[in-house]
Formats: C-alpha cells, structure tokens, sequence
C-alpha cells in the first residue's frame, strides 16, 4: 500500500538511508591504512528496487556497494578523499531531506483528508 500513496519516495528514502551510512563509513575510517572507499549507484539501485516492486524477477536485496577510484592514492592505501566524500554526504542528506518533505506533505494531506478537513 505504501507503494501506491508514496510511490518512488518511499524505496528513496530508504536507499538515501542505506547510502548516507556507506558515506558516514568512508569519513569515520578517512585515517584506517588500507581503506576502501565504497559507494551505490543510486539510480540503478532505485530502478532495481522499482523493477522489483513491480514484479519483475529481479532478485531484491542490498545494493551493490561499488569501489571509489581515488584521484590522489595514498602511501598507506587508503582511497578515502576526506572532501569529497563530504560533499557526496551533503548532497545526499539534502536530497533525503527533500524526499522527507514530501512524504510528509503527502502523510499530512491524507491526515486532514481523513479528519474531513
């Protein structure tokens, strides 16, 4: 049901989820010798995750978490790049926020519909 009333924002909101942890990881360990700095194609994840609400016999499960190739590799190889992996977290909790506002305009829409206002 949450399908129909939410539709694409609710599989967003919980891949946005999912990707703001993999990013919080990449930070907290920007100073681990021999870390690999990991990220989901978040299109691909969303369309698999709407393929699959839709019925199509697509396996469902985590995403795929991908490898970030470095510009500038480190001594000890670690691939963390401490400002980028900031922005990807700021553009990321910007556009959770966003899809959040909607979700919770579209709870608040059905809420006064229901009490007859």
């Amino acid at each position: 049901m949450s399908e129909t009333i939410f539709g694409i924002h609710g599989a967003a909101l919980e891949l946005r989820s999912q990707r703001m942890g993999v990013i919080a990881s990449n930070i907290a360990n920007a100073a681990t010798p021999g870390f690999k700095a990991r990220d989901m194609d978040f299109n691909a994840a969303l369309n698999a995750r709407l393929e699959t609400q839709r019925g199509a016999p697509a396996a469902f499960g985590e995403p795929e978490l991908l490898y970030r190739r470095s510009a500038m590799p480190t001594l000890d190889g670690n691939t963390v790049e401490l400002s980028r992996e900031q922005v990807a977290f700021a553009e990321n909790a910007l556009a959770y926020s966003a899809t959040l506002s909607f979700v919770q305009g579209k709870v608040s829409t059905i809420t006064r519909a229901l009490k007859g206002e």
